[in-house]
């Protein structure tokens, strides 16, 4: 049975729920792995610093956009304090990107095992999966990759780290409480980088039973023989996807008729008839109203479409979205607004209180490790020198679910151009029709443009492929350099690569410029160049 069975903790990187003490920080199980993580992350007999004088900056949360944005800070010559509660990293160290993409990667390489009969490779048919293994390989990448936001390296770099609580004092003062001492640091500029949360859901019983999120899922050591999901979001379907393939009996209860409702609905159909294909139950318009045990089981009592259902399982991932890490910094105390998707910030990540602003998860739409750190550029610039302010809203943001297949997207979707007036035009191409593709058995898959019409202006992209979110940066760089799909198809690709469905795309705009016109003229030259 899997080791965690208790409600997910409020804790998060930042400034949630943590330990009192910075000295009794522990991360589960507590191998020699995350021992090496803890002495990075959250050093055990750390004394705080002495607070003098008044900072530049001074930054509340150290995942991305807050370790980017005193590391930015104190490069740049500021005399930069950063305030962390729990573990230096944040999310994406901790329980995001790092941990998922090495339990993700374990995961296709069962797939591929399985699959390699189609490639003229016999492997045994009872591929052992050694789900503790896994589990360790994911730690010791987490503890490795840890150095790179150390306490060591942030103190290095000229970073004053305090670990404690943080709270707002006044306009331009936070005070940092580390479980023996306060101390008040004043600063010139502040920058709120708390991230957020695993949303949970009011379901009578459900933290009775016990359930995990992304925040202890990594925790596990042995594979729950069934696993319930509880949402068709990114985590949500990239966990489902991964644990199944691991050899759990996985179910996902789906609120509405929408898998990965976010997505493209051609994009999100191929990734749902892949899961099907590999065994993963999907029940749409499933809606739960109360759990309870049975035994050393677990049961979700939900109804369908009005009719009443259960589901016995070992174990229940919640992937209903995230909420913002705002509650203990007293913001009335410095004048900061927020609500229900957080602080408060213009197109310049400034909040109400004209020394403050805010960064990544905590203050901004996409949830993404990308979008923390490019926040937190803004932020540095914005906040610290005069001049023209960056926005927001001029950036061009990518993303990634990263499912096998995966679906990279960036800019907009068709159904944003139509309610923004933006008149479009979609290119699209089959991997079906891509050699390379065909020769590596990964045609499930798709390459979608929208241009505006008229033009080659690019104003969004969807992909479906093993690499998408590799295939999707070429289209994301066009955007941002204002390159349209006339410019691309003059890219030389390498032959054969799966990313040439992007240039057989803007070949296929390129023949729209054809008009009959145009190709009545080339005919009258050509004809005359005969002679």
């Amino acid at each position: 049975m899997p080791v965690i069975d208790t409600p997910v903790r409020p804790a998060t990187a930042t400034n949630g729920a943590a330990p009192a003490e910075n000295h009794t920080v522990t991360v589960h199980p507590m191998d020699e792995h995350n021992q090496k993580l803890i002495a990075n992350a959250h050093p055990p007999g750390w004394r705080n610093p002495e607070a003098s004088g008044r900072y530049n900056l001074v930054v509340i949360g150290a995942g991305t956009a807050g370790l980017i944005g005193a590391l930015g800070g104190a490069g740049l010559g500021g005399k930069v304090a950063l305030i962390e509660r729990h573990l230096l990293g944040g999310d994406c160290l901790n329980w995001g990107c790092v941990p998922s993409k090495s339990i993700i990667r374990s995961a296709r390489t069962i797939a591929e095992l399985r699959r390699a009969a189609e490639m003229g490779v016999h492997v045994p048919a009872d591929v052992r999966v050694d789900f503790g293994a896994i589990m360790a390989r994911m730690r010791s990448l987490r503890a490795e990759i840890s150095h790179d936001d150390s306490m060591s390296r942030l103190t290095r770099d000229g970073v004053e780290v305090f670990l404690g609580e943080a709270k707002f004092t006044g306009e331009d003062t936070i005070e940092v409480f580390d479980g023996k001492r306060r101390q008040t640091l004043h600063f010139a500029r502040a920058l709120i980088a708390t991230g957020g949360r695993a949303r949970t859901l009011p379901v009578p019983g459900l933290a009775e039973a016990g359930y995990l999120t992304n925040e202890t899922l990594f925790q596990l050591t042995e594979l729950p023989p069934r696993l319930a999901v509880i949402g068709a979001g990114p985590i949500g379907v990239e966990m489902a996807q991964a644990f199944a393939r691991f050899g759990a009996k996985v179910t996902m209860l789906i609120k509405d008729g929408q898998f990965l409702p976010r997505e493209d609905r051609d994009a999100a159909a191929i990734v749902q008839q892949v899961f099907t294909r590999e065994g993963v139950e999907l029940i749409f318009d499933a809606t739960l109203q109360e759990v309870t045990r049975h035994g050393g089981a677990k049961v979700l009592h939900y109804t369908r479409n009005g009719a009443p259902a259960q589901l016995e399982v070992d174990d229940i991932l919640l992937s209903v979205g995230r909420v913002p890490n705002v509650e203990g910094l007293d913001l009335d105390a410095a004048g900061i607004a927020s609500g229900e998707t957080g602080i408060e910030v213009d197109d310049t990540l400034r909040t109400t209180n004209p020394r403050v602003y805010a960064a990544g998860d905590v203050a901004v739409e996409h949830h993404f490790t990308h979008m923390a750190d490019a926040t937190a550029r803004i932020v540095l610039q914005n906040a610290l020198f005069p001049g023209p302010k960056k926005k927001v809203s001029d950036l061009v943001v990518p993303w990634t679910t990263y499912t096998d297949p995966e679906v990279a997207h960036v800019g907009m979707y068709a159904h944003e151009a139509e309610a923004a007036g933006i008149p479009i035009e979609s290119f699209q191409k089959s991997l079906a029709e891509v050699d390379r593709s065909r020769t590596d058995g990964e045609t499930e898959g798709f390459v979608k443009v929208h241009v505006k019409k008229g033009t080659d202006q690019i104003v969004g992209a969807t992909i479906v492929a093993t690499q998408a979110g590799e295939m999707l940066n070429e289209i994301t760089l066009a955007m941002v350099a204002g390159l349209g799909l006339k410019t691309l198809s003059t890219v030389i690709h390498p032959y054969p690569t799966q990313s040439e469905a992007i240039k057989k795309v803007a070949d296929t705009y390129n023949r729209t410029r054809l008009t009959p016109r145009i190709k009545q003229l080339f005919q009258l030259w050509l004809n005359w160049a005969r002679r």
